[in-house]
């Protein structure tokens, strides 16, 4: 089944662990996916940053997209597609996780580029330009790049980079979370098709947000959507911003917007940690992060929850 990437608000699942053993719990992986489709989110990603994709396995990757496949088939939401982190350090690494994603039911590639080795590159970028070209040109599924810089030791793709990269007939999106809007209208406008589209149409090229607290921003610069960890805790609100906006009530989206960053700075401060923390305090399942990340105190814990208590409040009232 071929699954569009259509505009709209992408969520990079997070990874759910058994508290006592640190073993996959695949049942909350598949509930929470439910959750979110019923929601109404375009998309999932499994082994995004908010995924812990670095705890895991290989075999364990290919059971969480694998029960999260299994999941939406089951509840009615086959159609959703299913983007799955795949960066790594070799070209052959991230070529054989793009395999495994597809055969465990992955439709695209989330790629970072590489960082480790960044120091010996060849300059103007042409050792990533060239990483991005040979998966793609190998990969059986469609490659989205990930431009993270706080991921990859400060690498930041510049937009001059991602739009040469863009001609390629397998690389069909780029996620930005460095946050800069700028970049994201240069690549928007450079990419977008000479006659507009239907809303539901996927793009040429798909230009997301990295972060709800740039939704609305994303949007007015020409973006398609986001692809946002705070959506695991409330997809609803940011899917609402953009319908405001797209209905032309712009005052409305900003408001909501203005709760949504808010919210979002809570996530922001402590990652994977307080996200997890503010879903279990909030959505009663979240559990812990695996080894080594710490297990927030009590304190902690209470910290986070009041950093996410106004925006689920408005989730809740959605």
């Amino acid at each position: 089944m071929h699954r569009p990437l259509a505009p709209g608000v992408y969520v990079p699942t997070v990874c759910f662990f058994d508290p006592v053993t640190e073993d996959l719990d695949t049942a909350t992986i598949g509930a929470h996916a439910v959750r979110l489709a019923k929601a109404g989110v375009t998309g999932l990603t499994t082994q995004g940053s908010n995924g812990e994709a670095v705890h895991l396995t290989h075999s364990e990757r290919q059971t969480v997209t694998s029960t999260t496949r299994s999941a939406l088939i089951e509840a009615g939401f086959a159609h959703l597609p299913i983007l799955v982190g795949c960066g790594a350090q070799s070209v052959r690494e991230t070529i054989q996780l793009c395999r495994e994603a597809q055969a465990a039911g992955g439709d695209y590639a989330l790629i970072l580029p590489p960082s480790y080795y960044a120091p010996l590159f060849a300059p103007s970028s042409a050792s990533v330009i060239e990483f991005y070209t040979t998966v793609a040109n190998q990969s059986p599924i469609p490659i989205v790049i990930y431009n993270y810089p706080g991921a990859v030791s400060g690498m930041d793709l510049s937009s001059d980079i991602i739009i040469q990269l863009s001609a390629h007939s397998n690389i069909v999106g780029v996620k930005l979370t460095c946050g800069n809007t700028g970049k994201l209208n240069r690549i928007a406008a450079a990419t977008k098709p000479a006659k507009q589209q239907s809303l539901n149409t996927q793009p040429p090229f798909l230009v997301l947000g990295g972060s709800a607290d740039f939704t609305l921003q994303s949007i007015l610069g020409g973006g398609h959507g986001i692809l946002a960890g705070l959506a695991n805790i409330a997809p609803k609100a940011c899917i609402e911003i953009i319908r405001l906006y797209r209905e032309g009530k712009v005052v409305e989206a900003q408001n909501m917007q203005e709760i949504v960053a808010r919210g979002d700075w809570a996530a922001i401060q402590g990652g994977i940690v307080s996200t997890k923390a503010g879903m279990e305090s909030w959505l009663g399942y979240g559990g812990y992060a695996r080894s080594p990340l710490p297990r927030p105190t009590t304190a902690e814990t209470l910290k986070w929850k009041e950093g996410f208590r106004e925006l689920v409040t408005l989730e809740k009232s959605l």
